[in-house]
């Protein structure tokens, strides 16, 4: 098995992503300011360069006259020497006189470039570049410098070279200034941040912490007191949580009804099933009477299994979303036709009366045909042999409308509600007393509404209607 990849951590992330770029500023930051430092040190070295040449010019003379002048120079390099700022640069130079030729200095000196468009910050014919001298780089300043005396003039080219170790060192030492007080402001900076996360953080520890030390069986919302000092970025995170243990107590409440209620209404028939064998073995019965209350009992057990596992599966559906749209009618015709076999043992003068068109309802086809069959199955067993059986589906504005008319005793009004409640049964011979809370639990799960209403005529209840309305599915899909 392939261990599990680190989580990663939001404190971590908000740190690199706020100190990332900060670090980032820094160091392209640093690299500007080490040119500038550079170019900053350059330009006060070069103003050395500059009057070191000029110093060799000052020195310089004319020997000669007309086309046989030349140049001469007696300038030792010691004269130099004022110029080098310390021992950890050193300064070359050349002089070339009136036609290039050598005149005074360090012969192997290369010989000067021809000036660039780089614009001249200084009043002097000089330009400045970078250059190579003895295998390490130098800056060169070439000038060219006007000498006149009494026997003839002409113009010089003074060549003054310069080492870059100090001006290296200088900007190097900006830099390093420099950088350290950015260092010390990224770490004043990160020591902010870690707190201001820390404390960020706080209240998503808290509700961790709390969760964690709840008891398994606690469900209960958030306390007022951590939702008030949640931050508004948690409240979604705290009202889904809410959310969640409100469904999740729901979902218990609703186990531990029907365990409870399973529990105790399989207890009474399966107490009936063994004494009936026990009196079965006995011979107390004969054999064929025996079977018969046998059958009649597991007929009964059965059918409160059913239901109640029906009850259960309404609130599995509930769960699940988003239903199908299905044509009620073609339900109701189906349901129909299932149970033409307990209408025609019971004789029923039976009525199916559906409108022309589509009736889209959103549901699982289970609960659909459920409902309607409930409905269908407790008016044949509550109308008289031979007797009148209405059923009608209508269109009522946005709501599809069932009634199932039958002729029975109709329902005494003290008990018309309670007989929506799990195991309220209207009598002894009423059944489980839960295919009437399967139908409410079904309609409210839909966002119907159910009623039962006593038909009277003559001052006497003539039977009952049973009537259900479920919200017709606005949709351009054709129901399944």
């Amino acid at each position: 098995m392939r261990p599990a990849a680190p989580r990663a951590s939001l404190r971590r992330q908000l740190l690199l992503g706020l100190l990332a770029p900060v670090l980032g500023i820094v160091a392209m930051g640093a690299a500007l300011l080490y040119g500038f430092a550079l170019d900053a040190a350059n330009l006060a070295y070069d103003r050395t360069l500059l009057a070191s040449a000029k110093a060799i010019g000052e020195q310089l003379q004319v020997q000669g006259d007309g086309p046989q002048a030349q140049l001469a120079a007696s300038l030792p390099y010691s004269a130099l020497e004022a110029f080098e700022a310390d021992n950890r640069s050193r300064l070359y130079y050349r002089v070339s006189g009136f036609r290039g030729e050598m005149v005074s200095g360090f012969e192997d000196l290369p010989p000067p470039r021809a000036a660039g468009e780089a614009p001249n910050t200084f009043a002097a014919l000089v330009h400045f570049y970078d250059e190579r001298f003895r295998g390490e780089p130098v800056r060169m300043a070439v000038l060219l410098q006007p000498v006149a005396g009494p026997e003839g003039h002409g113009m010089a080219t003074i060549q003054v070279a310069e080492t870059l170790q100090l001006r290296e060192s200088l900007a190097r030492s900006l830099l390093l200034r420099t950088l350290s007080q950015q260092a010390a402001l990224i770490a004043v900076i990160a020591l902010v941040v870690v707190f201001v996360v820390q404390h960020a953080t706080r209240p998503v520890r808290m509700l961790g912490e709390h969760v964690r030390g709840r008891a398994a069986t606690d469900l209960s919302p958030l306390p007022e007191t951590m939702v008030a000092a949640a931050p508004r970025e948690l409240l979604p995170l705290v009202e889904a949580t809410n959310g969640v243990m409100a469904r999740l107590a729901h979902l218990l409440e609703h186990q531990k009804r029907f365990v409870r209620d399973a529990s105790h209404q399989l207890r009474t028939p399966l107490a009936v099933l063994k004494a009936q064998v026990q009196s079965a073995r006995r011979g107390d019965v004969d054999a064929a009477t025996a079977l018969a209350e046998i059958d009649h009992t597991v007929a009964r057990a059965t059918e409160l299994a059913n239901q109640m596992l029906a009850l259960a599966k309404v609130e599995q559906l509930r769960q699940q979303g988003d239903a199908p749209l299905l044509d009620w009618a073609d339900i109701l015709r189906a349901v129909a036709l299932d149970l033409s076999a307990l209408m025609a043992a019971a004789q029923l003068d039976f009525e199916l009366e559906t409108a022309e068109a589509a009736m889209p309802v959103s549901s699982h086809e289970w609960a659909l045909r459920e409902l309607t069959r409930n409905l269908l199955h407790n008016a044949i067993k509550h109308s008289p042999r031979g007797a009148h059986l209405a059923v009608r589906l209508q269109l009522d504005g946005a709501r599809a409308r069932l009634t199932v008319a039958d002729h029975g005793p109709g329902i005494p009004a003290e008990l018309r509600q309670r007989l929506f409640l799990p195991f309220a049964a209207g009598g002894p011979q009423a059944g489980s007393g839960l295919g009437l809370a399967i139908c409410r639990e079904i309609v409210a799960t839909l966002g119907g509404s159910i009623d039962l209403v006593n038909r009277a005529r003559g001052g006497q209840v003539d039977g009952l209607d049973a009537s259900v309305e479920l919200p017709i599915a606005m949709s351009g899909e054709p129901p399944a």
